[in-house]
């Protein structure tokens, strides 16, 4: 079978033990030679029989399989679940909930759920080595329940004021598409919506001299190192080029996700969701193939641990990162 291209054809494809193994080994050694994760040596050896590899080194550990160095390690998942788990994620539009997840894969929910946010860490953007230029919007929101939507005794508990008291809030960042890309989005989960907060992202990721359109929030006053113009959105959504449109489509499937997928995110979790959407939407006129290719890229020298992930560790063991 050729490459696959829509979600049965990969369930049946990496059902085949030797074809994960050689998908996975294609990404991790290019050149087509396999080496050890703990010595670099590549004088190592298959063998088939526990479908592991084993190097000659004189070191503990000797034998390693393909999840070793990814996200993958340690879980007694097979391959074929979770590669269909990361096609699943980076090409459903508006996510996949590790309930769904866990009754997809024949897994517990809480298996499911560990999985998906070792995915989401391999989708982290990490430090970027180009500024934004060119058209850029700015815009952040508030992310959190709906009081409407929770019982009584949870909304007393959890909604204590007005507005977005209580909730999270997000700075985004677009990029308008230029010499025939598309448009780009970096997002950022801030403290609040004051001028050092905003500001501070935005000098980070856009290059100086670029045109910033954002809202008329007072914070985004005083950037004057950029062409900065703004839109009252008390008077008008649009002027000319001057708008925040691309920001507030990427927010609507945000939260399209959140509400509609998710329902509940723990604040301390959210950067992981916005990291996903914003894969999904950077890379959006890909092949929902040529997308997972990419994501898979990104799976090695990256671990994310229960500890970590449940806040009792602090560093993340990633060299991704």
């Amino acid at each position: 079978m050729e490459q696959p291209s829509t979600l049965q054809q990969a369930i049946l494809y990496f059902a085949v033990p030797e074809n994960a193994n050689a998908f996975l080994s294609g990404l991790r050694w290019a050149d087509g030679k396999p080496r050890c994760p703990q010595c670099g040596s590549d004088h190592v050896t298959y063998l088939a029989n526990v479908n592991r590899y084993k190097c000659y080194g004189k070191h503990p550990r000797a034998q390693f399989s393909l999840k070793v160095g990814t996200i993958f390690e340690d879980s007694p998942i097979g391959l074929d679940k979770w590669l269909c788990a990361l096609w699943l994620i980076v090409n459903c539009k508006n996510g996949i909930s590790s309930c769904e997840m866990a009754k997809d894969l024949g897994i517990t929910q809480k298996s499911a759920w560990f999985l998906d946010h070792r995915i989401r860490f391999a989708l982290h953007q990490g430090s970027f080595e180009t500024m934004m230029s060119g058209h850029v919007e700015a815009d952040e929101t508030f992310v959190g329940g709906l009081a409407r939507n929770m019982h009584k005794a949870k909304r007393e508990k959890k909604i204590t004021g007005t507005g977005g008291k209580d909730k999270t809030m997000v700075m985004g960042i677009l990029e308008r598409g230029k010499d025939g890309k598309v448009s780009q989005v970096r997002t950022k989960v801030v403290e609040n919506r004051r001028k050092k907060a905003l500001q501070s992202g935005l000098r980070q990721h856009v290059a100086a001299g670029s045109a910033i359109f954002t809202d008329a929030l007072k914070s985004y006053e005083g950037l004057t190192e950029f062409e900065h113009q703004v839109v009252d959105h008390a008077v008008e959504y649009v002027r000319d080029e001057v708008h925040t449109n691309g920001m507030e489509n990427f927010w609507s499937l945000v939260k399209r996700g959140l509400k509609g997928t998710y329902i509940s995110v723990e604040p301390f979790h959210l950067f992981r969701y916005l990291d996903e959407q914003s894969f999904r939407y950077n890379e959006r006129k890909l092949t929902d193939y040529e997308r997972f290719e990419l994501a898979c890229s990104k799976i090695v020298d990256k671990r994310l641990t229960w500890d970590v992930l449940t806040g009792k560790s602090e560093q993340p063991l990633s060299n991704g990162n």
